[in-house]
This record gives structure tokens, sequence and C-alpha cells, in this order.
């Protein structure tokens, strides 16, 4: 539709009246800034994971970047268009998926509500029975085409939900918690099918989850929000490299010894003949540590714990 990036806000607020109750007959207007001066693009074929805790302005800004809210202030396009006025447009070559609402019609078999939605975005008709074929081969939904999607379980309801939005071909598609309550095989099964989707096809992907591992295994980049701001807009192995400098060795030694005294490390645990050294990688090596070791104590085995990026996360909201 445009060579502009798939998604551009500038400045964007979004502030909410709220009145409170102060006497009997009165009432407080207090005004709630659930998104304050949020800047970003996406640009066409990124996928991008959008954090942050409850109430930092996620929802709020994925329902104005579909056009379900208006923006109390700023400047926002989405494939060139501008949501609020030009929504219908804009749902034609856009995908949302919302992990606690459904767009699938609940007391009809899924394959119905396939075929509901092709007349819904009026696709042409070879193209829709080829996303169909395909996406029932890609997510394995064969076995349950037919049952009403009140029966389906979650992780068969989600994959779905997935097709659904796919079908008419959408330059991007918003997740909104995709993953929310699957099981690992539903998980790894959405996760593999839109790393396809957007290699494949191109399609520009911004996820919103709580899953950090949704992030790490699908996006390349990560905007924090807390407060309606955004915290950090930086790749996905930036963050790691530059929040996560903390490291764990783990050593098994041939027998028991006491805690091991280094200069640069320091024991964060002990079991046994294990030792579990936490050090900081931009302070001193792995490889340094291990060569101080070998000096005192006869090694059997040695790995390197990685701090988990849910960790990295939950720090710099504490900062």
């Amino acid at each position: 539709m445009s060579d502009q990036p798939a998604i551009t806000l500038s400045d964007i607020g979004k502030t909410y009246v709220v009145r409170t109750k102060a006497g009997a007959l009165r009432r407080h207007r207090n005004e709630v800034k659930a998104v304050d001066g949020v800047s970003f693009a996406v640009e066409a074929g990124e996928m991008v994971g959008y954090l942050g805790p409850n109430g930092a302005g996620k929802s709020t800004t994925i329902k104005m970047i579909t056009g379900i809210l208006t923006p109390t202030s700023g400047r926002l396009r989405v494939l060139g268009l501008k949501p609020v006025a030009q929504r219908r447009m804009l749902a034609k070559h856009i995908g949302v998926v919302f992990g606690q609402r459904s767009q699938l019609w609940w007391d009809l078999p899924l394959i119905d509500s396939f075929d509901l939605l092709h007349h819904v975005y009026a696709t042409e008709p070879g193209r829709h029975k080829h996303n169909v074929a395909e996406f029932i081969d890609r997510l394995d939904l064969g076995e349950f085409l037919t049952t009403p999607v009140r029966q389906l379980s979650l992780g068969q309801r989600m994959r779905g939900e997935l097709t659904a939005a796919l079908l008419h071909d959408p330059e991007l598609v918003v997740l909104d918690e995709p993953t929310i309550g699957l099981d690992v095989v539903s998980k790894h099964a959405v996760r593999t099918f839109l790393q396809d989707v957007n290699a494949q096809r191109g399609t520009t992907v911004l996820l919103t989850t709580h899953d950090l591992d949704d992030v790490e295994q699908l996006c390349k980049r990560m905007l924090i929000i807390d407060h309606g701001r955004v915290l950090l807009d930086q790749s996905v192995a930036d963050f790691k490299k530059e929040h996560g400098t903390r490291r764990t060795l783990v050593v098994e030694f041939e027998h028991v010894v006491d805690p091991v005294q280094l200069a640069h490390a320091t024991v964060a645990r002990c079991e046994g003949p294990q030792q579990w050294l936490s050090f900081d990688r931009s302070v001193t090596t792995a490889a340094a540590l291990i060569s101080e070791l070998a000096e005192l104590h006869a090694i059997r085995d040695l790995s390197i714990d990685e701090p988990e990026i849910e960790d990295l996360v939950r720090g710099l909201y504490k900062s």
C-alpha cells in the first residue's frame, strides 16, 4: 500500500477522564494518561515484540493502531492510513488476534467460520482456497475442522484464530497475547507458524505478550513500555548483551570442596561437589575463571547458565 513504515507513531497520547466521588453530590474530574507521548516505527516485514506490565499502555496502543480507539494527541499511520478515519480500508489489510477474544463463530464448525470470512473480506476464491489448504496443513487443523468452535480446546481455537486472521493475506498482523494459556506443544506450533508467515510472506508482525519466550524466539527487536512511555527500543540481542552481563558458571569438582574464593566471582550456591559461581562478563570471562579453578581443584564437568530474558526485563522494570 505504501513505501512508508508499516506502523508510525509520533508522540501519541491517550487520556481518559475518570470521575471519582467527592461527597454526596460532587464528583472530581481526573485525567489519566494511558499512553503518554509514545513514538516508534515498525518497518514492513519486521516482527517486533511490544512488552510492558499490566496497565503500562500496551493494549491501549494496540487499540489505537487497529482503529478501535482514537488518540488524544500525536500522529498515527498504519500502512499509510489513518486507523480510525479509514478503518474499513485498513481492516482489509491487517489481521488481529486477541488472546481473550474470538473472531470465530462460536456455534459453527471451524471450517464454516473460514468460509464466512471469505465473504466478509471478499477475497479471490482461488486465493482463499489456497490459503485454507495451506493453513490447515501447517497448523494441523484437519482433525477438528468440522468441530464447533465452542468445543475446541484453547490450543485448537488459537490455531483457528491465527488462520482466520491471515486468510485475507494481510500486510500487518497484530497479536495480543497469542500464546496465553497454551500448552508447550501448541505454543511451539503457533511460534513456528508465525516464523514461517513472517519469513515466507513478509508479513509484518507486532506482538504483545507476557511470555518473554515468545519474544526471544520470534522477534529480533523489542519495545518496552511502562507508565505510558517507551522505556526501551532495542534489538533482543543487544538488550541481552547490555543488560545480561551477569552469568553463572556451574562447576562440578571431582570431590566435595569448600566454597572457592575467586577475585571476580562469588559462589551463589553449593550442592555436593557442584558450585554455582556468579560473575560479570564485562569484568572477567568464563575461560579465565575455569583456568583459576583448574589450578585449585580437579574438575569433572562445567556449564554456563545464561540469564533469562524474563529476569532481565523484570530488573529493568524495577530500575
